[in-house]
């Protein structure tokens, strides 16, 4: 598969066949995710693959109410979830390089989202979670101070692939030297 194939087509899947995701699929999309850049070379990420069904369940019900990727993680046969390291993307000694002292939200994203590319080129599917309680994330996968867990990931086969939603021109969201100078590519 192409990258600019899988960047197009890849879509947020929240229904699933029973296919039971292997080790081996699992151990290629975590690894397409450490593989990401990140601030400094910190890889401050982590990730936990859930299998056990009780623990699927509890981390299932700490999603927000009416979360539509409640069903689809019930119905999945494993969770990642992305956990980041504090303290360490976007700092350099006690103290933060950049304005945003959260940067390890970005290196994560970067690294979810080859995640993501991979799962597609499997032929798998997933949704990024984040309308979550990720305290109670935290203390059900007994995640220690220092981390914080950012989302959830359920994969599994697809029943079905649909189009996406359409995207915003380069017109709407691209501008030449100075914010709303409209460039035309």
């Amino acid at each position: 598969m192409e990258l600019m194939e899988a960047i197009t087509n890849r879509r947020s899947v929240r229904k699933f066949t029973d296919y039971y995701v292997t080790d081996e699929e699992i151990g290629e999309i975590l690894n397409a995710a450490r593989l990401a850049q990140s601030w400094a070379n910190t890889q401050g990420w982590e990730f936990i693959v859930v299998r056990d069904r009780d623990l699927i369940k509890k981390v299932t019900e700490i999603y927000s109410r009416g979360n539509p990727a409640t069903k689809c993680s019930m119905s999945a046969s494993v969770l990642i979830i992305a956990c980041a390291k504090t303290g360490v993307s976007g700092t350099k000694g006690s103290g933060d390089e950049t304005k945003f002292s959260e940067w390890f939200m970005f290196d994560l994203g970067v690294a979810v989202q080859n995640l993501c590319l991979r799962v597609h080129e499997l032929g798998l599917g997933t949704v990024v979670v984040g309308l979550i309680d990720h305290d109670a994330c935290r203390q059900i996968l007994a995640v220690p101070e220092g981390y914080e867990v950012v989302a959830v990931l359920p994969v599994g086969k697809p029943v079905a692939v649909k189009n996406g939603p359409p995207r915003k021109s380069l017109d709407e969201c691209v501008y030449l030297d100075k914010f709303g100078n409209s460039l035309h590519l």
